[in-house]
């Protein structure tokens, strides 16, 4: 399934990832799973939020550079060898993955794929 996530650049400080998640939970948006990557100075908070235009939109407000991209959300089991073969259905000329992460639970996982053409990736895993 395609899916919309958004994107959160923030300066590595003290209080600012308590800031997006005050800013989200005020305005009664979920987040559902993230990411986050950082440097000495700067961070990227990816997020599957429960509303993706109004977290853009309240962030954008308080000064936070933010935007949406679609990535791929992938049902996933709990069995050795799942992930594997679910990344060998993708084909070599679609298979450039720029990052990936998950949200768990007790039957499995969603895999969250960040790929440069998500149509395609979808129909290949489907």
């Amino acid at each position: 399934m395609i899916m919309n996530q958004i994107s959160v650049f923030i300066e590595n400080k003290e209080g600012n990832l308590l800031t997006v998640s005050e800013i989200l939970k005020n305005n009664n948006i979920d987040i559902r799973t993230l990411s986050l990557a950082d440097t000495s100075e700067y961070g990227m908070l990816r997020m599957i939020v429960s509303d993706e235009e109004t977290a853009r939109k309240v962030l954008k407000e308080a000064g936070f550079p933010v935007s949406i991209t679609q990535v791929v959300a992938v049902r996933t089991n709990n069995k050795v060898g799942y992930m594997h073969d679910l990344l060998a259905k993708i084909p070599a000329e679609i298979a450039n993955i720029e990052y990936m992460y998950t949200l768990p639970s007790e039957e499995g996982s969603i895999l969250i794929l960040k790929v440069a053409n998500p149509d395609k990736v979808e129909k290949a895993l489907c």
